[in-house]
């Protein structure tokens, strides 16, 4: 049953999306306001670098000792966002890791189309071991389409044998740019956030005429053979869910360790809003322990 706290989330988002400008830069520019609202957690420091060669962020807190990554790729269907959009939610998340967060700052489509994305964040992951952070101290996470980017930077090193990142945390992952999952369809009334057409519009804008199924844009098609435990948050009220849940199971069948968890009646990435869901905050939470669990044990 939905909170009153929901109820109003959702009737707000549902408004917020019929009052969506055309276009990305007008869009770019609402998301930007939007962010200017959430309150970011306190003792928060924030410094930019330059990572792999793109600008990014480093969130921390004094509590944290510095030992250890998590590289936060932000959402925004591979058109809009920025590591400013989303630092509160990287730094709750980072924070519940006990790590220090780089949000990376990377190349966005139309004007960068696939795969700018993915290079940008494999440079960040490679530029987080050439500084000095070993990669069992790395967990790569992202929600929507930055979730599907955390699959293609996590494909990429293990195709170039780099080494590999203790684990990765998916928060309701975009895996498939084709749109072939059922809930697509069955889910749309339900989901105050995406709607099938726009996200195809955005999928356009990100491929460029590239095929949709290429696993670096789309890990659903991809062999998952050898990549770390992974965490999947998804709520039952989004479009993509199928896109959790095949992604699950075909990361199983692989033999890869996987931690599936479906929010009933959650929005697309819920933990974005933590600061008035309840549920936002334990899902937050729990991919926390998630990843202490496999920082302390492996």
């Amino acid at each position: 049953m939905k909170t009153p706290a929901l109820e109003d989330l959702v009737s707000a988002l549902r408004k917020n999306r019929a009052q969506q400008p055309s276009s990305i830069a007008e869009r770019r520019l609402l998301n930007e306001t939007h962010a200017e609202k959430v309150p970011i957690p306190k003792g928060l420091r924030v410094n930019e670098v330059i990572a792999g060669g793109r600008p990014a962020d480093t969130l921390s807190f004094e509590d944290h000792d510095g030992n250890g990554a998590l590289l936060y790729l932000h959402g925004g269907a591979y058109t809009i966002g920025s590591p400013f959009t989303h630092r509160a939610l990287a730094a709750q998340l980072g924070r519940a890791a006990g790590l220090n967060a780089l949000v990376p700052d990377y190349r966005l489509a139309p004007e960068n189309p696939f795969p700018a994305a993915v290079d940008d964040a494999v440079a960040a992951y490679r530029w987080l071991i050439e500084t000095g952070t070993p990669p069992e101290r790395i967990v790569i996470a992202g929600d929507s389409a930055g979730g599907g980017l955390a699959m293609a930077t996590l494909l990429t090193i293990r195709d170039h044998d780099d080494p590999l990142p203790v684990a990765a945390a998916l928060i309701s992952p975009w895996t498939d740019l084709a749109m072939t999952g059922d809930s697509i369809e069955t889910r749309e009334k339900d989901d105050p956030m995406l709607l099938r057409q726009g996200l195809s519009e955005q999928a356009d804008l990100y491929l460029d005429g590239q095929d949709p199924t290429d696993p670096l844009a789309s890990p659903i098609y991809a062999d998952l053979t050898g990549i770390p435990p992974l965490i999947i948050h998804v709520g039952s009220a989004e479009i993509l869910f199928d896109d959790s849940t095949r992604l699950a199971e075909r990361a199983k069948a692989a033999d890869v360790e996987v931690s599936f968890q479906e929010y009933e009646d959650m929005i697309h990435v819920w933990h974005y809003f933590a600061g008035m869901l309840p549920e936002g905050k334990a899902a937050i939470e729990e991919i926390g322990q998630f990843v202490r669990t496999k920082l302390n044990h492996g």
